[in-house]
């Protein structure tokens, strides 16, 4: 049963890796180039009117990378990973990074040289994608989140990963029941804690626990496949996968190319720089 000492765990993982990462001078990030100039200013920035004409990191595909590319004269340097991009910040190569909130605080927590600004970036709401034309599949998602919020599965999920101030997280785990018949095949991007990643070799995380809880719902086994972030629109809109799970936001520039359920969290986009 997962806890919150594990899920430390895990984010003291992730802390040493960017530390030691950042301790490499030659690494260049997924961009291939190095920027002696870019960082800087870091510390100068303050509030969103500051990134503009400054380098700002982002994973490819997420809403950041979206909203990143409206700031005036900004140079967006795109990573496949958010801790990547975080290097890229510790490293001097950009000078801040947008990123959402909770993924924010797992790097932040363990890097004593990098800060979230006070002033958030944008909300969000986060939501499944599925199939334009799917729209049996969409009402039947619905239904299934509806019911796991009105039972307060959905609330104990959340509870467990992210506690409230002041708060230890939970010990609630969904454990799925139905283990035999079709799948529910869930695209998701193991990088994003405490949504989804890696615990051994098992993919876990928020999302995962309601994805196991929908499947239950449809009478269906859950079936993860791990991808990179941009391919998981691809992949559910090509019938690879039935469903995306991987704290997608609700945009309309998305909306053009899938269908979105029920929203079943709120969340922001933050800015990261140096102290």
């Amino acid at each position: 049963m997962k806890t919150m000492k594990k899920f430390l765990a895990l984010v003291s993982a992730l802390a040493l890796a960017v530390c030691v990462c950042t301790a490499c001078s030659d690494n260049k990030g997924d961009s291939g180039k190095s920027s002696t100039n870019a960082g800087s200013d870091s510390a100068a920035i303050k509030t969103a009117d500051d990134l503009k004409g400054k380098k700002i990191g982002v994973q490819l595909g997420t809403t950041g990378d979206i909203y990143a590319g409206d700031v005036e004269d900004a140079t967006v340097e795109r990573y496949n990973k958010g801790a990547d991009a975080i290097m890229a910040l510790t490293q001097g190569k950009v000078d801040c990074v947008i990123i959402d909130e909770q993924p924010a605080k797992v790097f932040v927590s363990q890097n004593d040289n990098i800060q979230i600004l006070p002033e958030e970036f944008t909300n969000e709401e986060y939501a499944a994608v599925i199939k334009k034309d799917n729209t049996d599949l969409l009402e039947k998602v619905n239904k299934a989140l509806a019911d796991i919020k009105a039972d307060g599965t959905l609330d104990k999920i959340i509870a467990s990963y992210i506690p409230a101030d002041d708060e230890e997280g939970g010990s609630y785990h969904y454990t799925q029941t139905v283990t035999d018949g079709d799948n529910l095949v869930m695209a998701t991007n193991a990088e994003f804690p405490p949504y989804e990643y890696k615990e051994g070799s098992d993919i876990v995380g928020i999302d995962v626990e309601i994805g196991k809880a929908i499947a239950d719902k449809l009478g269906k086994k859950l079936k993860i496949e791990d991808m990179a972030f941009d391919s998981i629109i691809s992949a559910v809109s090509t019938g690879k996968a039935d469903i995306g799970l991987a704290g997608f936001t609700v945009t309309d520039e998305r909306k053009k190319q899938i269908n979105f359920t029920d929203s079943y969290t709120n969340s922001k986009q933050v800015m990261i720089v140096k102290k």
